[in-house]
């Protein structure tokens, strides 16, 4: 039972430490990042998710912190109506994953 007791607590322990790594930053705290130049313009990240699907608009966006590094989430939906989600390491302004949101 001891063991079992352990089990539980090592992945209850776990499961929190993988939420705690990951958090939505609010409209301040972005454009301060941004102010900063920690972080790349949203005008530009935007610009770079759009080159990927050329007549999409934007319909949503957020950053968050993950694992001490900063993402943008880009949800757009292109001409046929399909929707996409893409997240960038908002740093860089590299794409680091496109797909078609089901």
């Amino acid at each position: 039972m001891k063991t079992l007791t352990a089990l539980f607590t090592a992945c209850l322990i776990g499961l929190g430490a993988s939420i705690a790594h990951a958090r939505d930053l609010g409209p301040d705290e972005a454009l301060k990042l941004r102010d900063a130049g920690t972080i790349v313009s949203f005008e530009q990240l935007n610009a770079t998710a759009l080159a990927r699907h050329p007549g999409s608009t934007v319909s949503e966006t957020g950053l968050e912190e993950k694992y001490g590094k900063y993402l943008y989430q880009v949800e757009l939906r292109d001409r046929q109506g399909v929707d996409w989600d893409l997240e960038l390491d908002a740093v860089s302004g590299q794409v680091l994953k496109d797909h078609q949101d089901r």
